[in-house]
């Protein structure tokens, strides 16, 4: 039975931080697959990023790791609101749902494990059916710079970028070829982006200097 990793979140943008983790899963053994499942909308009525350009964003990041091993999914959008996370996962359980991606990952049944942060982890009591997901769905928890715990967290801290302060460099003009894929980049550019309503496209290819 394969074993896919369900990792959603809002990709606002997707980042190296994102990538990296989706790499530590597959490398470490952790899944067979990984399957991105980019946020419909944000559970607290934050703004997004309209939802095709993270889909598109996302879908950069699996064909640079290989979309044999990375898929996304667009289950979200089919989802009524207030989504939450027990009832994805229990949507993409669906025999007929699996199917949807059985094309990339094989036929199934898969087993599912989903991706949580530990600064989500340390909210657990906020979450709609935390015991439900450990219980079903033997969470991957992942570190994160920053964030302050005492918990016996497997993956280590593997970057401190964050899609809010990528959004930040990029309204202010800042480079951000250092934090994103080149192809995620490339979108935010030739979409505008992040920018202010005002601005003209900026370039973001430049590297930091150190």
């Amino acid at each position: 039975m394969t074993t896919i990793a369900v990792f959603g979140g809002a990709f606002d943008p997707v980042h190296v931080g994102h990538a990296s983790v989706v790499s530590w899963i597959l490398w470490t053994g952790q899944a067979d697959r990984v399957l991105l499942a980019p946020s419909h909308a944000h559970p607290f009525g934050k703004e997004l990023t309209p939802f095709e350009d993270r889909v598109s964003m996302c879908w950069t990041v699996a064909h640079v790791l290989g979309i044999h091993q990375v898929h996304v999914t667009r289950a979200e959008e089919m989802l009524p609101p207030p989504n939450y996370t027990i009832n994805l996962l229990r949507h993409l359980s669906l025999p007929g749902v699996q199917d949807t991606f059985g094309s990339a990952f094989g036929r199934g049944p898969h087993r599912l494990r989903f991706v949580m942060g530990v600064d989500n982890l340390l909210k657990r009591d906020k979450w709609v059916g935390f015991d439900d997901i450990v219980r079903d769905f033997d969470p991957i928890y992942v570190d994160r710079a920053g964030v302050e715990h005492d918990l016996p967290i497997a993956c280590p801290k593997l970057t401190d970028t964050s899609s809010t302060a990528i959004r930040e460099r990029v309204s202010k003009g800042l480079p951000i070829g250092h934090l994103v894929l080149d192809g995620v980049r490339r979108h935010i550019e030739r979409r505008n982006l992040y920018a202010p309503a005002d601005a003209t496209a900026p370039k973001l290819f430049e590297r930091e200097k150190y």
